[in-house]
């Protein structure tokens, strides 16, 4: 900045010539300090190239096989110690720094959803019924590249970088529990975890204190009846009339036994049963999912489904089962990790908000419940680019703009927890 001045110091007076001495001592301070966004950013064409092959090969939940391999081999060429299979699927690849130091751990999670992909992008998916709908492919690709950047800036590195890469999240008991109890955070302080989120604004990173995620219940419902002619129904005991009488009256557990202030879902996500129009059939069967905060309401909502089940089945003579499973505990961020991310996002010149409570689960909070941490959201919305569409969509896509944020914000978050140092002196 100040190399092209054409005049001696020494005839300046004493205060001007400390003020620009000052000025020049700040300014190679400055240019020694490296720019963690700048960096993810010489990265984004790669970080979009490993998103696009991995949505092209998706695999469903506890079968990623493919997408295992591939994690591998990228992280061969680096210089790091990797361990793997860790519980059934998973991979963690730890960087050792030169210096004693806190370990962190990012934790990026792989699986696919059973959906037919409806965009017609070149990178769509070639596996037909599976789909990165989810955004998981970019999470995968984000940690990936972070990686890359570690390798090379191991000179600067104060302790140790965990990176995990987990499998199976979307379906519960999840993966993130296996690999716990497999030792992916044995000597971890802290742990972070990123989701792409396409309900908010591409580049906000969005997190919150306390509660931020809710407890994903999923039940199944079976009702046995009588089945029989379509023309005599007083012949049968019709489960299809039982079961939608339960649906309708389930659904005013959370309008009327519920405190307005708590939030709850109940929700039907599938009905089966028969097969011709004039057929009454013996069974019919739902789905459906549960979302609380708190585990007495949990039990409330879980408990009044049975008993309204009871009351069917003595008014009507039918058997019934309730298949009842407890989903994820709620994500729950620790304060100082919360203020980690939130510090991480200014000091990078991202915009940050508060995120909004939200009814999804993730398995990222099985990490909190045994190392303190934060998990945060990157928005990946673009109604321009067609990537506004709701998570799990036949026509989910992701601003892939966004990667190079969360890369940067995990960077940043390194940096803060003086496991990264920015230094270059």
């Amino acid at each position: 900045m100040f190399e092209n001045i054409a005049f001696p110091l020494s005839g300046l007076n004493q205060r001007v010539r400390a003020i620009i001495s000052t000025s020049i001592l700040i300014t190679e301070e400055v240019n020694t300090m490296i720019n963690w966004y700048q960096l993810a950013q010489e990265k984004e064409k790669s970080m979009i190239q490993i998103r696009r092959h991995l949505h092209q090969y998706p695999e469903l939940s506890f079968e990623e096989h493919n997408t295992h391999d591939y994690i591998v081999n990228q992280l061969e060429q680096l210089a790091c110690d990797i361990r793997r299979p860790v519980g059934k699927n998973g991979i963690v690849a730890t960087f050792k720094g030169q210096e004693e130091g806190p370990t962190v751990a990012l934790r990026a999670d792989f699986d696919a959803l059973p959906i037919t992909e409806l965009n017609d992008k070149p990178y769509r998916s070639k596996n037909e019924g599976c789909m990165h709908a989810c955004g998981h492919d970019g999470h995968t690709a984000i940690l990936l590249e972070v990686a890359q950047i570690i390798n090379e800036n191991l000179a600067y590195l104060k302790g140790n970088v965990v990176l995990i890469f987990q499998y199976g999240e979307e379906i519960v008991p999840g993966g993130a529990q296996q690999m716990i109890d497999d030792g992916a955070l044995d000597g971890v302080d802290r742990v972070y975890g990123n989701h792409l989120w396409s309900g908010y604004p591409t580049g906000i990173i969005y997190s919150r204190p306390g509660a931020m995620m809710a407890s994903p219940d999923e039940f199944t419902v079976s009702i046995q009846g009588k089945g029989g002619h379509g023309a005599k129904p007083h012949e049968t005991i019709d489960p299809i009339v039982i079961l939608a009488e339960f649906i309708l009256s389930a659904q005013k557990i959370v309008s009327r036994t519920v405190d307005p202030i708590k939030q709850a879902v109940v929700t039907f996500g599938m009905i089966q049963a028969g097969a011709s129009d004039s057929v009454i059939p013996d069974s019919a069967i739902c789905r459906g999912t549960v979302r609380t905060f708190d585990s007495e309401l949990q039990t409330h909502i879980m408990n009044k489904l049975d008993k309204l089940l009871q009351g069917l089945a003595v008014a009507n003579d039918i058997e019934y089962t309730l298949d009842y499973e407890r989903g994820y505990v709620p994500v729950h961020n620790n304060e100082q990790a919360y203020e980690t991310v939130k510090q991480a996002a200014h000091d990078s010149n991202l915009r940050f908000t508060e995120a909004e409570m939200m009814m999804v689960g993730e398995d990222f909070s099985a990490y909190q419940r045994v190392r303190p941490g934060a998990f945060f959201l990157t928005g990946c919305g673009n109604a321009q680019k067609g990537t506004d569409y709701p998570h799990h969509s036949p026509y989910f896509d992701i601003d892939e703009a966004a990667l190079k944020y969360a890369a940067a914000e995990f960077l940043k978050i390194l940096e803060l927890e003086t496991v990264l140092s920015p230094e270059r002196l």
